[in-house]
């Protein structure tokens, strides 16, 4: 009987967690009333009515705004995907699809493969069980057509295509080495430090190495390397990363994992790689099939999860 209770009082702040969500997202209670057509003081309520639920605090109020707490961007991250869902289910009902079957197939790049594109599927599966995912893991871009595909993950700027094209993220490299690494070879403080270092080229900088100055007006430094070793797979270069055979310059979202524990460290913040734009391709000329848009909105929600 209490656990019947505490489904249902559960229940009862699903209408508080969207509109947390939609709080949280507009940094705003004045711009999130607005959008929902509510007052600023019911809006006020319901977040109200959620942090005595969870008995923490969600939002943390001050003079230039508001912020997340820790357990406020946990909380965020898990509305967002309930937001998607119920958003979902009523196009659903509206356009009367049937439900989704068959044969999906994706291709992406080996960095995206663990962290952003397995969750995605496993989550879309659990919405669509008819749904058959089959993945092509490859760092080369892959025609959909000639290869029976419907979508494909994509880095950097496209070229025109027949294809439409639809923004997912943008993907910062950092310079990065193992704790192991640094252990042996002491601290790295400057550019002309970063040269003298052995180096694991990301499958796309065999060409060589180049970092840019943070700030409005970004300088460009070509760095005169030394690779210790190369792969042609991002998990590869990863792995030698973490044995401290080099250092490197690696997307973020790729080794926040490892900067969490400690196992990585972040060298010379003030300076970063490249900014790469992600874009997932798809073939479909018209409406795309509610599936794919539902994929598409879980790669948004795994990338900005990574900590891109």
């Amino acid at each position: 009987m209490d656990a019947l209770f505490k489904k249902m009082n559960n229940l009862k702040v699903l209408p508080s967690l969207l509109i947390f969500a939609r709080v949280a997202k507009e940094q705003s209670f004045t711009e999130a009333a607005k959008q929902l057509g509510m007052s600023k003081s019911a809006v006020s309520q319901q977040v109200k009515r959620l942090e005595n639920h969870i008995g923490q605090q969600l939002l943390s109020r001050h003079t230039r705004g508001m912020s997340l707490t820790t357990t406020g961007r946990q909380l965020l991250n898990r509305c967002e995907l309930l937001q998607d869902q119920v958003e979902l289910v009523l196009q659903a009902v509206d356009s009367s699809k049937n439900t989704p079957s068959g044969v999906f197939a994706i291709t992406t790049p080996h960095s995206c493969e663990k962290d952003i594109v397995i969750p995605a599927l496993n989550q879309l599966c659990l919405e669509f069980p008819d749904i058959e995912p089959r993945l092509l893991v490859s760092d080369e871009m892959q025609d959909l057509i000639k290869n029976k595909l419907d979508v494909a993950l994509s880095f950097g700027e496209l070229k025109d295509s027949q294809y439409r094209a639809l923004p997912v993220s943008t993907v910062q490299e950092i310079l990065c080495a193992s704790s192991l690494y640094m252990q042996k070879n002491g601290p790295i403080n400057n550019l002309a430090d970063l040269e003298k270092q052995r180096w694991i080229p990301a499958p796309w900088q065999r060409a060589g190495v180049a970092v840019y100055e943070r700030g409005d007006n970004p300088k460009k430094h070509e760095l005169k390397v030394k690779f210790a070793a190369s792969t042609n797979t991002m998990p590869t270069t990863v792995e030698m990363v973490s044995h401290g055979m080099g250092m490197a310059l690696l997307p973020l979202f790729v080794v926040q994992t490892q900067l969490a524990t400690g196992q990585y460290r972040h060298i010379l913040p003030e300076y970063s790689g490249r900014q790469w734009p992600v874009y997932m391709v798809h073939r479909f000329q018209n409406d795309k099939p509610i599936h794919v848009t539902r994929f598409y909105e879980l790669l948004k929600h795994f990338f900005a999860k990574a900590g891109h």
